[in-house]
């Protein structure tokens, strides 16, 4: 049963919270940790909220992008410099959702949700995690996979701005709006002429958490930028993913129709 809600106003305070509160979790937009707490299956007795501690804000410099752990989706959405991101931003859950949900707490989101995760991972994005031997860095792709260690806190996240045209983005999903992912794909795809000089492929909804999709990538890097080249590369993609049964998809359909997302994310198809 919740006891004690801590607003601190530094992350330092925050990490202090963590340390001396029992049974402590952090608080974010709160869209994953309220409906925990309403539903009474709560498992901890201390919330310490990021909503004063110094997190929010987008700086775009010189074609790299730091954006604030605490910063809402929506927030990113109104970032002029970001608008190759709004087409991904708009397929998570609903305009309320996004005016809570963070950049931050996006990374650890269960899948099939955690869209901007897999866009970040495409993109190359580093966090920055505050611990108690003081920050460290490290990939979006390795904190999603292996998450941080008690008491750590992911206060940005930063990574350089693609080429123009370059990222690429689909969602497949049951319904239109406010839907879980069947597949995400989220590319960055760097051309020479028509010859693909370098991708980073990323996949959500088809493991435990958003992956790489290096299989693809290496397939497709080198080769002509074509519906035959892309077709032989997403199939590829068998090799990177580890889909389960859900109310949303089977495991087996969502291996048969990520080849074909992947084509459509990357051809525009």
């Amino acid at each position: 049963m919740l006891q004690t809600v801590a607003m601190p106003g530094s992350v330092p305070e925050a990490q202090r919270f963590l340390s001396s509160l029992e049974g402590a979790i952090i608080l974010a937009g709160g869209t994953v940790v309220m409906p925990v707490l309403n539903y009474g299956t709560d498992a901890f007795t201390s919330l310490v909220s990021l909503r004063k501690a110094g997190l929010s804000g987008v700086s775009v410099e010189t074609g790299k992008t730091t954006i604030g752990a605490a910063t809402t989706l929506a927030e990113l959405e109104d970032e002029k410099a970001l608008a190759f991101l709004r087409p991904a931003l708009d397929t998570i859950a609903s305009p309320t959702i996004r005016n809570m949900a963070t950049v931050g707490g996006n990374l650890f989101v269960k899948q099939p949700y955690g869209d901007l995760a897999v866009c970040l991972i495409a993109l190359g994005a580093t966090v920055t995690i505050a611990g108690a031997e003081g920050e460290r860095i490290e990939s979006v792709e390795q904190t999603v996979s292996s998450g941080v260690k008690a008491g750590e806190i992911v206060t940005q996240v930063s990574f350089a701005l693609p080429p123009k045209d370059a990222f690429k983005f689909t969602k497949a999903t049951r319904k239109a709006f406010n839907s879980a992912a069947i597949v995400t794909v989220a590319a960055v795809v760097v051309l020479e002429g028509r010859v693909v000089s370098s991708a980073r492929i990323a996949l959500g909804g088809v493991a435990k958490t958003p992956v790489r999709a290096t299989s693809v990538e290496k397939a497709l890097t080198g080769k002509p930028f074509d519906r035959a080249h892309v077709e032989t590369a997403a199939s590829e993609a068998l090799k990177d993913i580890d889909p389960a049964d859900d109310a949303y998809a089977s495991a087996w359909y969502r291996a048969r129709v990520t080849p074909v997302h992947i084509r459509r994310a990357l051809l525009g198809e």
